[in-house]
């Protein structure tokens, strides 16, 4: 019986670490047999790596997979990642959705469509279409999962605080048009901060162990990658629940000494873990991107106390300030949350003095939104109206903008050595530098090469 090949395609919502295990699912589906398409109009199976950070991540998943089911009511869609982990019910509803994978099973969705597949063509030669009732038995992927029926949807999910350990994920390596691939190197939180959802849907913090990174770092290496940028949920965190236990610095000491690794990045960490010794590593090492990301959410301390957050603006001025005077041209990023409960007008105000002040080169703004489950959903203190919020946010990105022309003019007429990106035009193509400025180089390049570029003040 001939037996055609399935198609996929996957797409991707949220941070650096989902990016990292959708790539991990990309070339796991890959190995199973399945064929990638770019496009979901025409796969078989839609997977979507859901985010769960803020309502608009919900919704934006939502409305993802109405409109794949509209263009193709005959895809399987299967829905994964942090929303899935969260509220799979509310996904199941939805038509279309065959399968809602929480992250505790996400490592068994090649499994579930490889029984599926086998399932499909368990019937008449001619059979190459199954009906909406053909689902895979879960209980026969594990045992401990929770197998719920809403429609025709199936829920594979279970504890995320039983994983204890975090394994190396299948990475795609370079190829194409693809470079600058994510190595997540860490993943869960141990931290409660009141707005966050994220430690529920992750679980535990759990780390990679050392050995296995720098071999997975050696085997992107080997696959073309020149640089790689190293992710986690609570990337400082790494190591800690080890025994006898290790840290980051450490880390990233061997890969740069056992690697050939010709430019390591960082996705975001901490601002307690940027300490003079995180700076000095960076500081120490060429091979080493010029490029901070550090939380800060409130420039207010009482809005910080009321958030968890482990630090007060001083320390985070301190840190902020501490890499401006090590490496003069670093980006230095953050993220700012407007509209926490209780947030007043003074306290909006003092946010956005400090980072005023404050030598940050770009914002990453959210507003806040009520996550179920954690405490500042059960705050008493009055909530932010929509249009204060809309308003404070729109005053902080366009800080942002304000920040990073005066960053971009400050290195305007340097020469950079930078990366080539995918993107580009007919006579140039995009490129990225050491401290995270995007800049063009004439001609078309392929991706994943290192050329020097001119800065311009007034480049995009």
């Amino acid at each position: 019986m001939f037996k055609p090949v399935a198609t996929f395609s996957i797409e991707n919502f949220g941070c650096r670490a989902t990016d990292a295990d959708a790539a991990a699912l990309r070339r796991s589906l890959l190995a199973s047999g399945l064929s990638l398409l770019s496009d979901h109009q025409h796969a078989d199976f839609v997977v979507l790596n859901s985010c769960t950070v803020t309502a608009a991540a919900d919704s934006q998943a939502r409305e993802a997979v109405r409109k794949i089911h509209r263009a193709n009511p005959e895809a399987r869609i299967i829905v994964t990642g942090c929303y899935a982990q969260r509220a799979p019910e509310e996904i199941a509803s939805l038509d279309g959705v065959a399968w809602v994978v929480g992250n505790s099973h996400q490592t068994e969705i090649p499994e579930l469509l490889r029984d599926f597949r086998g399932k499909q063509f368990a019937g008449s030669p001619g059979d190459a279409s199954p009906t909406t009732t053909d689902f895979v038995a879960l209980s026969a992927l594990n045992t401990d999962a929770m197998s719920l029926e809403r429609g025709p949807a199936k829920i594979l999910t279970g504890d995320i605080f039983a994983q204890t350990s975090l394994q190396a994920a299948p990475q795609d390596g370079v190829a194409g048009d693809r470079t600058r691939p994510i190595l997540k190197i860490q993943d869960g939180c141990d931290k409660r901060c009141s707005y966050c959802v994220i430690p529920f849907v992750r679980g535990r913090s759990r780390s990679l162990a050392p050995d296995v990174v720098v071999e997975e770092v050696r085997k992107l290496v080997r696959a073309g990658a020149k640089e790689i940028v190293l992710s986690g949920i609570n990337l400082g965190s790494y190591g800690r629940d080890f025994q006898p236990r290790t840290t980051l610095n450490e880390m990233v000491r061997r890969i740069l000494d056992e690697t050939a690794l010709e430019q390591l990045r960082f996705s975001s960490v901490e601002p307690q873990d940027v300490t003079e010794d995180f700076v000095g590593l960076v500081v120490s090492s060429e091979r080493i991107a010029r490029h901070f990301h550090i939380p800060l959410q409130s420039g207010s301390a009482k809005i910080l106390r009321a958030m968890h957050r482990w630090y007060r603006p001083a320390l985070y001025a301190e840190r902020v300030n501490q890499i401006r005077h090590a490496i003069p041209d670093a980006a230095i990023g953050a993220d700012v949350i407007v509209g926490f409960p209780g947030e007043s007008d003074d306290d909006f105000r003092t946010t956005y003095e400090f980072i005023d002040v404050l030598p940050l080169t770009y914002l990453h703004v959210f507003s806040f939104s009520a996550r179920p489950g954690t405490k500042a959903a059960e705050f008493d203190a009055p909530p932010v109206a929509a249009t204060v919020i809309k308003d404070r946010a729109r005053a902080l990105r366009a800080l942002s903008q304000r920040k990073a022309t005066e960053f971009r003019a400050s290195q305007s007429g340097r020469r950079l050595r930078a990366i080539t990106l995918a993107r580009g035009g007919t006579n140039w193509t995009e490129v990225l530098t050491s401290n995270y400025l995007k800049a063009r180089i004439p001609g078309r390049h392929p991706a994943n090469r290192w050329y020097d570029a001119e800065i311009f003040a007034d480049e995009e």
